[in-house]
C-alpha cells in the first residue's frame, strides 16, 4: 500500500475507461476460412449481445435487505449540497521552523529528488488521462499525480512557477474539472502559471484559459466551433446481410440496443444526449466568459463566427499572445532574472513526480483515510489476458475493500469511481461489500468523468456520493438480446441444427432462428425481472420510493449537476470535497492533517516496466493491449452504460470506435 499525504486544507493528492467492444469481430476472422469466418464473426456477435444482458439479483428483494443495515439510512440522499464542506483549497505559508525544516529534508533528499532553486515546472497535458495512481514503471499521464504536482510546487520553495503545454486531450469533462481547479488552487500560492496551446480545442481552452497567461503560436490550430454529440446505428446494416437483431430494452432512455436494431436516433436517446450536451456547453460558457471577464453572450457570438485565426483570439483578449515556444522560455528567463546565454532549469512531469511529500514537509498527520480507486470496465475475475489496471477486477476490489473494512487504522474510506459499468455480479458483489464497509466507517463516493450503470451501482453503496457537475451517472437500466442469423445463413449457404433437451434449452443457442413466441415472453419476463431488481436496490441504496426513482432510471444517464437535483448525487465536487466530507463524517477536525493511505496502488508488471523503458522493445503499445483486452468477453450478465461520443468533448473513451470497423467489415460481405 502506497501512502500520499495531505495539508489541513483538504488538498487533492488524488488523481479511460473503455467499454467493452466488438473488436474480436475483426480479430476472429483472420485465420478462418470465408464460411468459418462469417459464421465466427456472427458466434462473437451473439455471445457479446448476449453477455449485455439485463443486471439479475440472487437477493430477494428491497424490502427484506432493508434490515440487515443501519437505521440511518433513512436519510441518505435527502442532504442537500450545503450541508456539507467544500474541501476548498487554502494556501498556508510555512513559518520560519517549517521553512527550515524543508531545507534540511531537501539536503537529505534522495538524488532524483534534487531540484535546482529558480526551477520551472513544465507539465504537458495530452491524450489520456487515467484516474489511477501509477506504478513508477507506467507510462502515460496519472490525474493523481498531475494533481499533486500542482500541490507540491505551491509550496516548493525551489519551483517559481509553472510552465504547463495543453494539447489535444482524450479524456471525460470530470478529470478536466478537476485538473482546472488545481490550476486555480495553484494561483492562490502567488506563483506563476503559463500556460501554452499549440492545438486547441474547447475541453483543451477551457483549461488554458485558467492560467494568468496564454500563449499560442502563429500556426497554432484553433478550433472553438462548438460542440457535438454523435450516435451509431448498425440497423441497416444488419439488414442489409440477413441479421435480426432481437433485443429488449427496459428503460426507454437505455440505448445500448440501439446501435443495432435501429437506423435512427429514438426520441427518448435525443432528449438524454440534447440534456447531456446542453449541460457541458452551458457550463463551458459560463466558466470561461467569468475567468475571461466577459460576457456570456460575447463568448458564445464569437464561438459562432467560426474563427480560426490565432490574431482574432488575441484581438478578443482569449490568449495573451503570439508566440513560439522558444519565445516563452525567453519570457520566462528575463521574469526569473536568468542570463541570456544560460539555460532556464527546467523539471518535467515525470522527474517531479518522484519528489516526495515529505521532502516538502507536506505529511500528513496520524489520522488515516484509505484510498480506493475503481478505474475501468468491471469483471468478475481476472481473464488470462488482462493487464494490470486495465479495468476493475471484483474479485482483487472486493479483498481490498474486506481489508479496509478489517482494518482499525482507517478513520474513513473514499472509493474512487471512473467506470461506465460492466459485469452485473461483480457490480453486486462489491455492492454489498461497500454497504458492509459503510457499517463499520463512513465511505465517501467520489465520481470522476463516469460512475454509470455497474459503476453508479458501487457509488450508490456509499453513505454520500460526491460528482462533477458533468460527470455522466446514472444510467439504471437493463438491455438483452440475441441475434438471428436465419437469412443470412441461407444467403451464405451454411446450416446449423441442434439437438436440445429441455423447453428453454435453445432460448440463447439457436442463433439460426428467431425467439418462439414462448421464448419471447420468459425473455421479456426474466428482463424486466432484471430491471425491477436494479431499479429496487438503487431505491433502497437511495433512500427513496420506487416510484420516485422510476422517474429518474430507466436507463437515463444523467450529467452531476442534474443527478444531484435528482437525488443521485448528494454533493457537487472533486476529490478534495470529498476528502472533506470524509473528514467531518469520522469526526476529524476541519484544521488538522490527515494522511490518505492508497490501498489499490498498482503493482509494476514486466510489460509495464518493459514499456516504461520504451515501448519499442516490448512491442505493446497501448492500443494493441486494448485490443487484447477485448477479445476477452464476460459470460456473465453485464450493466453497462452505453458508448457515448461527444465529438471534441469526450473523445473516444466512452464511445465504441469498433462499431466503425464492423460497418466496414459486414459492407464488404
Amino acid at each position: 500500500m502506497s501512502k500520499l499525504l495531505l495539508l489541513p486544507a483538504h488538498h487533492h493528492l488524488a488523481p479511460k475507461i473503455h467499454t467493452k467492444s466488438f473488436s474480436s469481430i475483426l480479430t476472429h476472422t483472420v485465420s478462418l476460412s470465408p464460411l468459418q469466418s462469417t459464421h465466427s464473426t456472427f458466434q462473437s456477435l451473439r455471445r457479446t449481445l448476449s453477455s449485455v444482458r439485463a443486471f439479475d439479483d440472487s437477493s430477494s428483494d428491497a424490502n427484506s435487505q432493508q434490515q440487515d443495515f443501519h437505521q440511518d439510512d433513512k436519510n441518505r440522499g435527502k442532504s442537500t449540497d450545503s450541508h456539507y464542506p467544500s474541501g476548498e483549497f487554502e494556501f498556508q505559508k510555512f513559518d520560519a521552523w517549517k521553512s527550515f525544516s524543508v531545507k534540511l529534508r531537501m539536503l537529505i533528499a534522495y538524488p532524483w529528488e534534487r531540484v535546482r532553486k529558480g526551477s520551472v515546472l513544465k507539465m504537458t497535458l495530452r491524450g489520456q488521462i487515467s484516474d489511477q495512481l501509477k506504478s513508477r514503471f507506467s507510462s502515460g499521464l496519472s490525474l493523481p499525480k498531475i494533481c499533486e504536482n500542482f500541490i507540491k510546487a505551491a509550496y516548493d520553495p525551489r519551483v517559481s512557477g509553472i510552465y504547463l503545454h495543453i494539447e489535444s486531450l482524450n479524456c471525460g469533462w470530470g478529470k478536466v474539472e478537476e485538473i482546472r481547479r488545481h490550476i486555480m488552487d495553484f494561483k492562490k500560492s502567488g506563483k506563476f502559471i503559463i500556460g501554452y496551446v499549440p492545438a486547441c480545442g474547447e475541453k483543451e481552452y477551457y483549461l488554458a484559459c485558467a492560467c494568468e497567461e496564454l500563449y499560442a503560436p502563429p500556426s497554432a490550430y484553433f478550433s472553438l466551433y462548438g460542440l457535438t454529440v454523435q450516435a451509431s446505428f448498425l440497423g441497416g446494416v444488419l439488414e442489409k446481410v440477413g441479421v435480426e437483431p432481437q433485443v429488449q430494452r427496459i428503460g426507454k432512455y437505455k440505448s445500448a440496443g440501439d446501435q443495432l436494431t435501429r437506423k435512427t436516433m429514438s426520441e427518448e436517446n435525443c432528449e438524454m444526449l440534447t440534456a447531456l450536451l446542453d449541460n457541458i456547453y452551458e457550463n463551458w460558457l459560463n466558466k470561461v466568459s467569468s475567468t475571461k471577464g466577459k460576457k456570456r453572450e460575447d463568448v458564445e457570438k464569437f464561438i459562432n463566427e467560426g474563427v480560426y485565426k490565432v490574431e482574432r483570439l488575441k484581438e478578443e483578449g482569449l490568449i495573451t499572445n503570439i508566440l513560439y515556444d522558444d519565445e516563452v522560455i525567453s519570457l520566462l528567463k528575463e521574469r526569473l532574472g536568468v542570463k541570456k546565454d544560460e539555460n532556464l532549469h527546467i523539471v518535467d512531469y515525470r522527474k517531479y513526480s518522484g519528489v516526495r511529500n515529505w521532502t516538502l514537509g507536506l505529511t500528513g498527520g496520524k489520522e488515516q483515510i484509505a484510498v480506493i480507486r475503481a478505474s475501468g470496465s468491471i469483471s468478475r475475475v481476472r481473464s488470462p489476458l488482462s493487464l494490470p489496471g486495465s479495468g476493475i477486477i471484483g474479485e482483487q476490489l472486493i479483498e481490498k475493500i474486506r481489508s479496509v473494512r478489517e482494518s482499525k487504522k482507517y478513520k474513513a474510506v473514499i472509493i474512487r469511481i471512473d467506470s461506465p459499468g460492466g459485469d452485473a455480479l461483480a457490480s453486486d458483489l462489491m455492492w454489498r461489500e461497500i454497504r458492509l464497509l459503510a457499517e463499520s466507517k463512513p465511505v465517501v463516493a467520489s465520481m470522476s468523468d463516469v460512475a454509470a450503470s455497474g459503476g453508479y451501482y458501487m457509488a450508490m453503496a456509499a453513505q454520500t456520493i460526491i460528482a462533477e457537475n458533468l460527470t455522466l451517472t446514472g444510467s439504471i437500466g437493463v438491455v438483452t438480446g440475441k441475434f438471428n442469423l436465419g437469412k443470412l445463413y441461407e444467403k451464405i449457404g451454411f446450416n446449423k441444427e441442434i439437438i436440445s433437451r429441455g423447453r428453454y434449452a435453445e432460448l440463447l443457442a439457436a442463433e439460426q432462428r428467431p425467439f418462439r413466441p414462448d421464448e419471447a415472453e420468459l425473455f421479456a419476463k426474466s428482463a424486466q425481472n432484471a430491471y425491477k431488481q436494479f431499479r429496487d436496490k438503487a431505491a433502497f441504496s437511495r433512500s427513496m420510493t420506487v416510484d420516485n426513482m422510476e422517474k429518474v432510471a430507466q436507463g437515463r444517464v444523467w450529467a452531476g449537476k442534474d443527478a444531484a437535483s435528482q437525488g443521485l448525487v448528494d454533493a457537487i465536487g472533486g476529490f478534495s470535497r470529498a476528502i472533506a466530507i470524509a473528514k467531518q463524517q469520522a469526526s476529524i477536525p476541519r484544521d488538522r492533517q490527515v494522511t490518505l493511505v492508497e490501498v489499490s496502488k498498482q503493482s509494476p508488471s514486466l510489460p509495464e516496466i518493459l514499456s516504461g523503458v520504451g515501448n519499442s522493445i516490448a512491442g505493446v503499445d497501448r492500443t494493441l493491449k486494448e485490443l487484447l483486452q477485448d477479445l476477452t468477453f464476460s459470460n456473465g450478465v453485464q450493466a453497462r452504460m452505453d458508448g457515448i461520443l461527444f465529438q471534441r468533448l469526450e473523445g473516444v473513451s466512452y464511445a465504441n470506435p469498433i462499431l466503425g470497423m464492423i460497418k466496414d467489415y459486414l459492407s464488404s460481405l
